[in-house]
């Protein structure tokens, strides 16, 4: 008896490392040292920082990951991953410099991980930073057969006296709201039941997803706002918070970015629901309150401005291809969010 008999193909596993490195090292950054296969990835720290800062995030995908694999369909779900991680480490006012992942699987099969992996290095590269290693775990009999799970790692790096911590937010600053580009990885358990109660198939095309079938809706990938948040701040925009709206939606994490007794008074007319989350709404009988506590509904990061940058901010936005609008104020208060419902 060997490790085969026993479901876990050594070899295979050599065979899906050598088939992506150049996935891998499409990614890297000048500061990374050596190539992949060591036993730790290594990173030299940018030059040009007084007082470095590193801010660290991790993440997974969900259940998304259980509709990408009913549809065979895995060539997004990396992007989520890295999107997951980036953006949280973002809100810092950090510029992520490199990202690992965690892969482990029922039984490995190469082309449809290789897809994943595709989808790791291109968010990677949307975001600026370097993938530079990662996990593998052939588990039989932990996953079935066509299963993964995924979680990913991310390092960022940010000048002490730029860093966000909350102490910057002022009573009278503007929130603005940047799209997200559909549910992104957040409340797809409550997706999945909504199509599986309701009886419908993935394939479907519901006229108010306006011709995508409810498969491509919901895989489509989150939104990374990385490079652009950056560049904003570069280039002079006075941004003193930033909040990345995930699991829990804006009544649980636009206040995480506030000072102390700071509150939020939201409007919620200043901007349109995207049509997915209308559906949702309708297909599933989805009251308003667990819709916005399940989903970013359509708002996917907010920053918090000055009023006289509002509009140089929105406008800035919006050059970048980004829907951006101002969505309420910073007022005195309990750390939580007004008027929202």
């Amino acid at each position: 008896m060997d490790y085969r008999d026993a479901g876990v193909d050594v070899e295979a596993g050599r065979a899906f490392v050598d088939q992506i490195r150049n996935l891998v090292h499409s990614t890297f950054r000048k500061e990374v040292l050596g190539g992949l296969g060591g036993f730790g990835g290594c990173f030299q720290l940018p030059s040009g920082y007084q007082e470095p800062v590193l801010v660290s995030g991790t993440d997974g995908v969900g259940t998304k990951l259980k509709i990408a694999q009913v549809l065979n369909r895995h060539d997004t779900v990396g992007i989520d991953l890295v999107a997951m991680c980036v953006n949280d480490v973002l809100t810092s006012g950090a510029e992520p410099l490199f990202f690992l992942d965690y892969l482990a699987t029922g039984k490995l099969e190469k082309e449809q991980l290789t897809e994943v992996v595709a989808g790791i290095a291109s968010g990677c590269k949307q975001a600026g930073c370097a993938l530079l290693g990662g996990e593998t775990a052939e588990m039989p009999g932990f996953y079935q057969v066509g299963e993964y799970d995924l979680a990913g790692f991310c390092v960022g790096i940010v000048e002490k006296s730029q860093m966000l911590d909350g102490s910057q937010v002022k009573v009278g600053d503007i929130a603005i709201a940047l799209a997200s580009s559909g549910v992104h990885s957040n409340g797809l358990s409550l997706v999945r039941k909504v199509v599986s109660d309701g009886g419908f198939a993935w394939d479907q095309r519901p006229e108010l997803l306006g011709g995508q079938t409810i498969a491509e809706t919901f895989l489509n990938p989150t939104r990374i706002y990385v490079k652009p948040v950056l560049a904003a701040r570069k280039a002079g925009l006075e941004i003193h918070g930033m909040a990345h709206i995930t699991g829990g939606g804006l009544p649980e994490n636009l206040p995480r970015c506030l000072g102390t007794n700071q509150a939020i008074k939201i409007n919620p007319n200043s901007w349109q629901i995207p049509p997915i989350f209308q559906w949702l709404a309708q297909a599933g009988n989805v009251n308003p309150e667990a819709m916005y506590n399940t989903f970013n509904m359509g708002i996917g990061f907010v920053l918090l401005v000055p009023p006289t940058q509002v509009e140089q901010t929105i406008n800035y936005f919006q050059s970048e291809e980004i829907p951006a609008f101002a969505i309420g104020e910073v007022i005195t208060g309990d750390n939580s969010l007004v008027g929202l419902l």
